[in-house]
């Protein structure tokens, strides 16, 4: 027995041995270690570090041991050699540089008589805030030091790196094998606040801000005053303004349903977002403009930092917070009036033709040391009739030497929580109640929600009063990219970010969440409110697609598209080819029909040189929708010459772009348009949003089944299972009406297509397909009016609109009475009941600025007529006491509204049939 326990001990160290894992410091997050001057480099199995250098490293008490070797290297360079960059600084010393390429590689800092001096630096390790090891004074030139040290039950370990008495110059560190063993979670790199003292404004800069500021009205709202009307039904009392704090210290930029205030002196933050709908402010602690990481280095936009206590703000510890060494110092601001986002050419009928309008703040601000040639422009708008503030970046590279953004963040925010439970699973806590959004979002999908790659909600380790143990609450938000951009900046040259939208919300009625959404695309995205009524033509043959034009023209239709299947092939610009298409438009456009076309982008397999390179593998396959291009190889950049030309030589109006660009990121290095993976999702990106706003000025439709809203395309999918077309006609009644339903919470029905299968799609045969159409009258005429009764328009895909006389009539009827309420049907969906097939259900449409209040429409999925008391909502009518409300063409009856701003209707609706009244 006593054999077998002392067996059972030997195999329990074994395993306990084996268990433990060790990684290299080489592959943690080196971005985060702080250090005064230039970047952490990896060589093989080194780091070479220079002081003054700070990294910490989160353990969680899970890490066993700590083991490197430590000595200094020198740097033999020439002053002769001509690949040196040289950038003085202000002390006198300067920063060494190589050119590599079109970018350069930090190499070490000289003294003031122009040289790199002989090193010497101290290394100290601190376990949990307390100093377990010091190396004392290494010099270059002395053997290297082992460091073995214990971090048992070490929550974080601190590495700091310091210059002795003679100077920074020449003190460049080389740790060798530096590894972390540790059983469980693997180490983690942590962010490091910057150490020592941050930039001053001059004088000449602080007499001019205050000067500048002195011209501001007053803003003289308190904190908890809540605005006093319903910006959905009277958004005209809403006027945004840029305003100056009582004590000239802080800007204000507002509009009547939200705030944000930027602190200017000592430096510019964020200390109030504030949701003026519910009179609350949304930030509980002072939040810089977020980070630049430029060669390696980050660097804080603004910034203050000394906030005692990080669950709440109060206004007197402003006064005394300092700023953060290494940080964009504000220096100077102006203000000027919103404008478009993208040219928008107006050429057909839209709901919404108007831009919006507002004020825009745009603060520009200086780096320092290195960087001082370096200005950062923020640009912040407020829009005067949505509860909404964007917010972008530009970099000017205002030196003589070029530099390279490696990543940044536009928003780094600490939003109070709306709730912190003391354990659990994190990613279930509620998150703030307001929409973020920004216009690079790409993945292949048809919703904000799923397309988003920018919006994160991550931890503040410095939130040490939070009520969740673990500290794990998400309760900032960090807006960036995934990946890179990584992009070169010249002397001379601009870098501009993405546009990041917000927009709080007062409650979280789902509908009325909806409605702020809609509202908020109406406005931004003005082009999504067109919704040309079009087929999807299956073939190209020319008499074919004549007989289609008459057809469109005779029943009112605005426009065809040649669908997938049709044999219309936009990349071929041969002369035979485009006179053939720019035939069939000018005909077309001789009846008043637009024409249009399809293409496949994602998803196409073109070869191992040209398809975007999967970064696990290093081999094309196991992306987004198995292969595709890359946008950024010449294959690439043909095609969208290709397309450019094709619609400028046949004079299309409409695109139909399936697949575009779902973010497939890239490894390869050959392709000629980027350098490897991490900037390979952006340029890829604004390769394709370059056509789409080229297409947005020229006026040509965009349908695109991915969510590029914000960049100029009109119309996604609504979001359909394409294998439902193939289910019988009397199904798809019922899942038409549900998709329409379910899909228009949060997005508006003219930016959303749908489908009627004319000819077969997806299989099903005879009994899921509506040709011949006057056989199946009854199935097309319900579909028609369920989209178009929706403001939907969907894909009537075939060779025909209609094939009899009596077919016709009811395809001009349905287009008549649609355009007739055009208007109020491409207005708001307000939800009544959904469609279960067991009881009736409803929409209703309302426009509190339009001529029809209101338009319901109900169904009645049973095989007997029905009679019900239906209670209709009418408050977002705008109508207040009375509202006259007809069915159909029928006589109007006034009803008086309740209390609640609703009126019952008794509603007769036919077997298997429809109503619809008007509310005025």
């Amino acid at each position: 027995m006593k054999k077998a326990v002392i067996l059972i001990c030997l195999l329990a160290c074994s395993m306990g041995s084996e268990a433990q894992e060790k990684i290299s410091l080489k592959n943690l997050d080196l971005s985060k270690v702080w250090q005064e001057y230039g970047t952490v480099i990896t060589e093989d199995d080194t780091i070479k570090l220079h002081a003054p250098s700070v990294a910490k490293i989160r353990l969680d008490g899970e890490a066993e041991r700590f083991q490197t070797q430590v000595g200094i290297f020198s740097t033999d360079i020439g002053n002769d050699d001509a690949s040196l960059l040289v950038q003085p600084l202000v002390d006198g010393t300067k920063l060494l540089f190589r050119k590599e390429g079109e970018g350069k590689r930090f190499l070490g800092l000289t003294g003031t008589d122009g040289n790199i001096g002989e090193g010497s630096v101290e290394v100290i390790l601190k376990a949990d805030g307390k100093e377990i090891y010091s190396s004392g004074v290494i010099r270059q030139g002395d053997a290297p030091k082992q460091i073995d040290v214990s971090l048992k039950d070490i929550r974080m370990l601190e590495m700091v790196v310091d210059p002795t008495a003679d100077g920074a110059s020449g003190d460049q560190v080389l740790l060798v094998s530096p590894v972390i063993g540790y059983q469980g979670k693997m180490p983690e790199m942590m962010d490091v606040q910057s150490v020592g003292e941050g930039p001053r404004q001059s004088e000449t800069v602080i007499a001019r801000l205050e000067q500048q500021i002195g011209k501001l009205p007053v803003w003289e709202s308190r904190l908890s005053d809540r605005t006093p009307f319903d910006w959905l039904l009277t958004p005209e009392k809403s006027e945004a303004g840029i305003y100056r704090s009582p004590d000239g210290k802080s800007i204000v930029i507002a509009n009547g349903m939200v705030a944000r205030t930027f602190r200017i002196f000592p430096n510019l933050a964020t200390t109030h977002l504030t949701n003026r709908m519910t009179g609350e402010s949304m930030i509980r602690a002072v939040s810089g403009e977020g980070f630049l990481q430029i060669d390696g280095k980050k660097w804080s936009i603004g910034g203050l930092a000394g906030q005692p206590e990080r669950a709440y703000l109060k206004e007197e510890w402003i006064d005394k917070m300092t700023t953060i060494p290494e940080s964009f110092l504000v220096e100077d601001f102006e203000i000027r009036s919103v404008g478009e986002t993208l040219p928008w050419a107006r050429n057909r009928w839209a709901l919404n033709k108007k831009s919006a309008t507002g004020k825009e703040l745009v603060f520009t601000l200086r780096g320092d040391k290195e960087l001082k040639d370096v200005v950062v422009k923020l640009c912040f708008a407020v829009y005067d009739e949505i509860p909404v503030i964007r917010k972008r970046m530009e970099v000017e590279n205002q030196s003589s030497v070029p530099l390279n953004i490696d990543a940044f963040k536009l928003e780094y925010l600490a939003f109070a929580e709306p709730e912190s439970p003391g354990d659990g699973n994190p990613d279930l806590f509620r998150l703030p109640n307001i929409h973020i959004e920004s216009d690079y979002a790409c993945k292949g999908t048809f919703t904000e929600r799923e397309t988003d790659i920018t919006e994160k909600w991550v931890m503040d380790p410095e939130y040490t009063s939070q009520r969740n143990y673990p500290m794990e609450t998400r309760c900032i938000l960090d807006v960036s990219p995934e990946m890179g951009p990584d992009q070169l900046l010249q002397a001379g040259e601009t870098f501009c970010t993405f546009n990041v939208y917000e927009m709080p919300f007062d409650s979280d009625d789902r509908e009325r969440k909806g409605l702020f959404t809609r509202r908020f695309y109406r406005a931004v995205a003005p082009w999504l409110t067109e919704n040309p009524i079009f087929m999807h033509l299956t073939s190209s043959d020319p008499e074919t697609v004549r007989r289609a034009v008459d057809q469109c023209a005779e029943t009112g239709y605005e426009m065809i598209i040649l669908s997938f299947g049709s044999g219309a092939n936009a990349e071929d610009i041969s002369e035979a080819n485009i006179a053939k298409f720019k035939g069939l438009v000018e005909y077309a456009r001789s009846k008043g029909i637009e024409m249009g076309c399809y293409s496949l982008l994602a998803s196409r397999w073109i070869s191992e040189e040209v398809d975007v390179i999967n970064p696990k593998t290093g081999k094309r396959g196991g992306m987004r929708f198995g292969s595709s291009p890359c946008l950024c190889s010449d294959w690439g950049y043909e095609y969208f010459s290709k397309i450019r030309t094709f619609f400028e030589k046949t004079g299309m109006t409409c695109f139909e772009h399936d697949g575009s660009y779902p973010g497939d990121v890239c490894a390869s290095t050959l392709h000629t348009h980027h350098k490897g993976l991490q900037d390979s999702q952006w340029n890829q990106f604004h390769k394709i949003t370059e056509l789409y706003h080229w297409m947005r000025e020229k006026g040509i439709y965009l349908n695109v089944p991915d969510f590029y809203f914000l960049n100029g395309s009109t119309k996604t999918s609504i979001g359909y299972r394409e294998t439902n077309w193939s289910l019988p006609r009397d199904r798809q009644l019922i899942h038409t009406r549900q998709l329409n339903y379910d899909c228009t919470w949060e997005r508006i029905p003219s930016s959303l297509w749908s489908f009627v299968p004319l000819v077969e799609y997806h299989g099903g045969g005879a009994a899921a397909t509506l040709e011949p159409l006057s056989e199946h009258l009854f199935e097309y005429k319900m579909l028609m009016v369920q989209n178009y009764g929706a403001g939907i328009q969907a894909c009537y895909r075939g060779p025909r609109l209609y094939d009899t006389p009596e077919t016709k009539a009811v395809v001009t009827d349905i287009i008549r009475w649609y355009k007739k309420y055009r208007n109020i049907l491409n207005s708001d969906i307000i939800h009544l009941r959904k469609p279960d097939a067991q009881d009736w259900d409803g929409i209703m449409h309302v426009n509190p600025q339009g001529k029809e209040k209101g338009f319901a429409l109900f169904f009645n999925p049973t095989d007997e007529a029905i009679t019900r008391k239906i209670d209709l909502p009418l408050y977002y009518t705008g109508l207040t006491e009375t509202a006259r409300i007809r069915e159909q063409e029928g006589s109007s009856v006034e009803y008086r509204l309740g209390r609640d701003y609703s009126v019952q209707l008794e509603v007769t609706i036919p077997a298997n049939g429809y109503t619809w009244y008007v509310i005025e």
